[in-house]
């Protein structure tokens, strides 16, 4: 770090320029690259996935596309068989009003499986396609265009007097709608108005402006990147809601942590570059080891083959590297330059000064924990464990009806569907594509335990280029536990000539092709980790618990996601939605491999500090409170920020950003407060010097210097000084 502050010092002008130069790049490579970024949720080599691409470019709809559902309640004393021509003349005229659209009903196939045990109450299926707004085929759920006002209109005027017309299905029954896409210029501007108000209250000068500098470079640096990668490979639009918000944390991260070693410097008496050079010999490390935890977090998602989890790593890991960049290089010519001038207000108020000291608040917390260690972890790691238990009840499948909207048309159209017998996985029908004569492959699907029946009709819009795209009517819903099996029987028992797609079986083969081969991607991230932090930290045990702890800490998350989402405690009161009963598939993959990078930030910082403190005073709960005394109030203020930024992305009209959201305010709460304030300075504090034993041979393997196993004093707290 000295060489490269050296570097950077003795070309100031150089630098200075350069960053100008990217930051006037940047800005205006930032709008061709939202241009080039890619909408499409691709799931190659998936073969439901495959097999709903196919059924889309041949027929223009269904495939991974949830159709509504229609339920004509008729009169009383009218009959379905005696109604056949007006409802074949309704649903004629949802065709003619959606020209694009896929549908079947008792009109044209006479399945008396379409029509309730009352005899009056009868449903059918319309894929849309192409929606009225334009909006192609798919979606999440709840964000799709909601054709059921249309579909009511056309259909009432040819329907017997006094004829009910209902549109259910899950769209219709999810708990939100878009109401026009994440505002992320908003959702930015809120993180950087509380990156600012706490940058402020933490320097009280005007210092506080430089890690929103770096932040600000840091995300136009990263655009100018993205740009260059949509030149040779697709680059999904998840990189414009989630780098922004992430680049502004972990930038005010790194520059944070900078800034106060400076002022800490400044305070001891040193000015110039000297307190420059000191400031990255002593902070300079943390920040890049730090920045390489996040890289090796985001590891997990780049390597997956989802091309907009891949986009969403990427993202993440070039937001990382140019931060550090620019935090090492263009921030210590910021405060070469400007520093003192900048912090002129808080040194005039003799704030300024205090630096040299830990801090009071944050050094009486630390004494109490190391008093009161065991305690303290046993509560602390006692709660995030009941966390993570409750954590692998998770839920990754659709969500099912009983978990969504209870009132509203939707729920009339569900209800009136269920008081008539008809089993509720009606609304979740699974399209499957046959090549050729469909007939054997519809008797064999039909004999299958857990179907209910199976639609062929002969009609173009379902025959087409050789093909057929059948609809497959299970008796329980696609994601519920009884629906899945009943998919994994009709895969396991249809011929070759037939492709199983459907919006549940794409989600089963995301989970196999994700979840699949994680316990060994997962391993050999820890590896990495406990390599990188050994050499950090000049310990064997200190990675070890680090890397347990990220773990703990991720599976609470997890656990509070469950209580959240599944349990629904406190959803409605909190983002004022109702709860679904499950989490989005791809959510513990993303919360994962951000936090996990976002943790071990804290994680190097803190403990970065309890080691310089140790190799000065030899006394490990010495350390700790000096560590956290100094480190405490940084960590703090840096989860704050994230925790704000997140927060606010949490209440954007969009389910899955929702979940998503709320998912990382969460971990980066429990991780500030129980893992950071707690369990780990009680954790070291009880393990002692066995904190910081790296024998030689270890020492050897990792090319440092060993550190042996010193006798400590005897036990004692810490005092406050004075």
């Amino acid at each position: 770090m000295e060489t490269l502050s050296a570097f950077v010092l003795r070309r100031k002008g150089l630098v200075a320029l350069l960053a100008l130069v990217a930051f006037f790049v940047g800005m205006g490579a930032t709008p061709i690259a939202i241009q080039r970024l890619s909408e499409e949720y691709a799931h190659p080599g998936m073969p439901a996935f495959d097999a709903n691409q196919e059924i889309v470019r041949i027929y223009g709809n269904g495939g991974y596309q949830r159709p509504f559902v229609p339920v004509v309640v008729l009169p009383e004393g009218q009959h379905a068989d005696g109604s056949k021509e007006a409802l074949g003349r309704a649903y004629t005229a949802v065709s003619a009003k959606l020209p694009q659209a896929r549908i079947v009903s008792y009109a044209d196939t006479g399945d008396p499986r379409l029509v309730g045990a009352d005899g009056r109450t009868t449903f059918g299926l319309v894929f849309p396609g192409t929606y009225s707004d334009g909006s192609p085929p798919g979606g999440g759920l709840g964000e799709t265009p909601d054709e059921s006002p249309v579909i009511v209109a056309v259909m009432t005027p040819h329907l017997p007097p006094g004829t009910k017309v209902h549109v259910t299905g899950l769209d219709t029954l999810a708990p939100s709608v878009d109401a026009g896409g994440v505002d992320v210029p908003a959702k930015i501007g809120i993180g950087v108005l509380a990156a600012a108000i706490v940058l402020f209250l933490v320097f009280r000068s005007m210092l506080a402006l430089v890690p929103i500098l770096i932040s600000v470079l840091s995300i136009f640096g990263s655009f100018v990147v993205i740009l260059l990668l949509t030149l040779v490979m697709t680059v999904h639009d998840v990189a414009l809601t989630t780098m922004p918000l992430l680049g502004l944390g972990i930038a005010v991260d790194y520059s944070l942590l900078l800034v106060a070693r400076w002022r800490e410097e400044q305070a001891n008496g040193f000015r110039g570059d000297e307190a420059v050079h000191r400031a990255m010999a002593g902070a300079g490390r943390a920040v890049l080891f730090s920045g390489v935890a996040v890289a090796i977090g985001l590891v997990t998602m780049v390597v997956l083959p989802v091309p907009f989890l891949r986009s969403l790593g990427l993202a993440g890991m070039i937001i990382a590297a140019v931060s550090v960049a620019a935090t090492l290089t263009v921030l210590p010519v910021l405060l070469a330059l400007t520093g003192r001038r900048l912090d002129r207000r808080a040194a005039a108020g003799g704030r300024f000064a205090r630096e040299a000291d830990a801090g009071r608040a944050w050094s009486a917390w630390a004494r109490g924990v190391v008093r009161l260690r065991r305690p303290a972890a046993l509560v602390s790691g006692g709660l995030l464990l009941a966390l993570a238990l409750t954590g692998l009840g998770v839920n990754l499948a659709l969500p099912e009806s009983r978990n969504l909207l209870t009132t509203g048309p939707g729920h009339a159209g569900l209800t009136a569907l269920t008081r008539a017998g008809v089993p509720a996985g009606s609304i979740t029908p699974i399209d499957a594509l046959v090549t050729g004569d469909p007939a054997a492959a519809v008797e064999r699907i039909r004999r299958i335990e857990g179907v209910a029946t199976v639609l062929a009709p002969q009609a173009p819009s379902w025959r087409r280029d050789g093909t057929a795209v059948i609809s497959v009517l299970p008796v329980a819903e696609n994601g519920s536990p009884a629906g899945e099996a009943t998919i994994e029987r009709i895969r396991a028992a249809v011929p070759d000539n037939v492709r199983v797609g459907g919006n549940a079986a794409q989600s089963m083969d995301f989970q196999s092709h994700t979840y699949g081969a994680f316990p060994w991607m997962l391993a050999l991230i820890a590896l990495v980790t406990f390599v990188m932090l050994a050499r950090a930290f000049r310990s064997l045990l200190l990675p070890i618990k680090a890397i347990v702890l990220n773990l703990l800490s991720l599976g609470a998350v997890i656990g509070a996601m469950v209580l959240l989402w599944q349990f629904g405690w406190g959803t409605r009161e909190i983002l004022d939605i109702q709860p679904t009963g499950s989490i989005g598939e791809f959510v513990p993959l993303t919360i994962f491999a951000f936090l996990y990078g976002l943790s071990m930030d804290y994680e190097v910082f803190i403990l970065a500090r309890m080691r310089e403190e140790y190799d000065k005073s030899g006394d490990t709960r010495q350390a700790v409170v000096e560590g956290v005394g100094r480190t405490g109030r940084l960590v703090t203020s840096a989860a704050l920020i994230l925790f704000i930024s997140f927060a606010a992305l949490a209440m954007t009209p969009e389910l899955d950003v929702k979940v998503f959201a709320s998912g990382l305010a969460l971990g980066i709460l429990l991780d500030a407060t129980l893992i950071r304030g707690i369990l780990v300075p009680a954790f070291v504090a009880m393990m002692g010097r066995w904190n910081w034993w790296l024998p030689g041979w270890a020492a050897r393997l990792l090319r440092v210097s060993p550190s042996p196993l010193l006798d400590e004093a005897p036990e004692r707290v810490p005092e406050p000084v004075g």
